[in-house]
């Protein structure tokens, strides 16, 4: 099917969705999503998933022969079994990177998207062989098709940290060869976090290549699930944000931005809530080295407000709320949050909408939408 003819079938059903969340009833905040520039900014999203088809295979056998963990069991036994329309569409459109894709982004008014293997990546996998390849194998696929619409796809970098020598030489891979513009690592690695000292080589090859790190959520490792599957709140809803939090904290409090004060990462959903937390995070993190409670932490250079303004970029995918994102953007600087939609996750045309209506100068809206993302990943 051509993009025209889907964009045609999109029509009449994204009509429906054109009311902001939080509008007020009787007043019109809707106008007509366009790609462009028409706005006085181009939109790029920074945190849109692709999956492959063998990828998703091996998640499908890590859950039938049992050697998956809790959480991809929950998130894949969804994804690739359920016959809901939910687990259906996003399967369809996480192995597109053609047509359907670049439809939804027209109608939506996205010119450009970031795009990164879905996670969990191939970090779950216990055969490192296998992960190797299938993450080698993606990367070419990507390629493939930011090749193919070099200005609508940018491409990021993923990797199999369970052997950080390879995905460090994969990182200089994708930056060198394949032309992307960063790198994706889905928080932990088997319960394994990136402050790690094995995991070093990555951050070498990140600062030799000058490009960031998007640390994306994962599924919790068993240790960390508890009762959440119970509750329903394993994922996306609230688990997710709960252990990739966990993980940015690790990296600032143990120092890893002291050894490289010009590594920068990223992270999305409101920057995993953390801007919200800053204050008392900061206070505590303080109270504890004063008191030496803990025998990891040392102090800092700085304290976590220069980190969070100087090392770390927040982006909304998901979070697409402006009270959320103006706390970001005070808190991070308005040189440091960035737009995203998390497909397919979360396609919502009106939250275009109302990130383009949201009340703040013109100038803040540009870079949020555009510059800051060109800046960040070297567009």
């Amino acid at each position: 099917m051509k993009r025209r003819e889907i964009n045609a079938g999109l029509a009449a059903g994204l009509a429906a969705l054109a009311m902001p969340t939080g509008a007020k009833k009787g007043k019109s905040m809707t106008h007509e999503l366009k790609t462009g520039g028409n706005r006085g900014y181009l939109r790029i999203a920074t945190e849109e998933a692709f999956a492959t088809r063998e990828q998703v295979d091996v998640f499908l056998r890590m859950v039938k022969d049992g050697t998956a963990d809790k959480g991809m069991v929950s998130l894949w036994g969804f994804y690739g079994t359920s016959p809901s329309q939910r687990a259906t569409e996003i399967l369809e459109r996480l192995m597109n990177l053609d047509d359907l894709r670049l439809a939804h982004m027209d109608a939506t008014g996205i010119d450009k998207a970031v795009l990164a293997l879905t996670s969990p990546g191939v970090q779950p996998l216990l055969d490192v062989e296998e992960a190797k390849g299938i993450a080698r194998r993606a990367n070419d696929t990507l390629a493939a098709a930011c090749q193919a619409h070099p200005t609508r796809f940018i491409g990021m970098t993923a990797v199999a940290p369970q052997d950080p020598e390879w995905s460090a030489a994969e990182i200089r891979r994708g930056a060198n060869e394949l032309g992307f513009k960063g790198v994706q690592i889905n928080s932990h690695t088997q319960g394994r976090y990136l402050d790690e000292a094995q995991f070093d080589p990555i951050f070498r090859a990140l600062s030799d290549v000058g490009q960031p790190l998007y640390v994306h959520p994962a599924t919790l490792p068993d240790s960390m699930m508890g009762g959440m599957i119970d509750a329903g709140l394993d994922g996306a809803v609230f688990g997710f944000g709960v252990e990739t939090s966990y993980h940015l904290l690790r990296l600032v409090t143990t120092g890893l931005f002291d050894r490289y004060p010009d590594l920068q990462v990223m992270a999305g959903h409101g920057f995993e809530a953390l801007p919200f937390w800053l204050y008392r995070t900061d206070y505590m993190h303080k109270a504890g080295i004063r008191s030496q409670r803990y025998a990891r932490l040392k102090p800092l250079k700085h304290d976590l407000f220069h980190y969070i303004r100087h090392n770390f970029l927040g982006t909304t995918s998901g979070l697409c709320w402006e009270p959320a994102v103006k706390l970001m953007i005070e808190v991070m600087g308005e040189d440091r949050v960035m737009y995203a939609m998390d497909y397919p996750y979360q396609y919502v045309p009106d939250e275009v909408q109302a990130m383009d209506n949201m009340a703040v100068p013109d100038a803040v809206k540009k870079k949020f939408f555009q510059t800051n993302a060109e800046r960040w990943f070297g567009l």
